[in-house]
């Protein structure tokens, strides 16, 4: 049973939720776990402006993610930063391409989940997953979340990303906050449920 996990993260925090997921995933026996990029889209100058170059360059080892992997996968996990309450651009742009997939029904009947990240505390994080599962819906996809079962999203002792719509975190706004480990928790939580259930319905 194979679980992809593809995402987009610009400054790395998305990349640490991305690879947590992954671990849980790959705590379910019998599922091969791969974790893949989606293209960039910005030029190396408008990166380097922007103080992206060195986390970039960190992600360097996680290959491109091709629109044929989707199709190969029993369960897939999308990661993307918030974008005005939207999913970031390249993650758009990827998902534009995938109109074959969609005559084919390729993912129909595929679990989708998606986890991502914004600055600030109510930057978008739940309007960004959601919106993002309409894209989910067009393909047929079985839409999976992040269960109350994970108690860490009720937690009144710090300020915390993660909610029922997936996992997520908060960058601050000059992006120094990275994940903490009730946030890296939630993914990983949410990891393992989805390959779970992917198992499950592959049966």
């Amino acid at each position: 049973m194979k679980v992809l996990i593809v995402y987009y993260s610009m400054y790395g925090h998305v990349h640490k939720l991305a690879a947590a997921a992954a671990e849980g995933a790959r705590s379910v026996g019998d599922v091969d776990v791969t974790l893949r990029r989606v293209p960039e889209t910005l030029s190396e100058e408008v990166l380097a402006k922007m103080g992206a170059t060195e986390t970039q360059k960190e992600q360097a080892d996680v290959p491109i993610c091709t629109i044929d992997e989707l199709g190969e996968a029993d369960a897939i996990i999308f990661g993307t930063p918030t974008r005005f309450g939207n999913m970031c651009g390249q993650m758009r742009q990827f998902l534009d391409a995938t109109g074959k997939l969609w005559t084919e029904g390729a993912l129909v009947g595929k679990v989708g989940s998606v986890i991502t990240s914004s600055s600030t505390q109510h930057g978008g994080q739940e309007s960004t997953i959601l919106s993002f599962h309409t894209t989910l819906l067009h393909q047929g996809m079985i839409i999976v979340g992040l269960p109350y079962t994970f108690k860490g999203q009720m937690t009144m002792d710090e300020i915390s990303g993660c909610s029922p719509y997936g996992a997520s975190t908060i960058a601050g706004g000059d992006g120094s906050r990275f994940p903490s480990e009730n946030e890296l928790a939630g993914a990983r939580f949410q990891g393992e449920h989805v390959a779970r259930i992917a198992k499950k319905l592959t049966v």
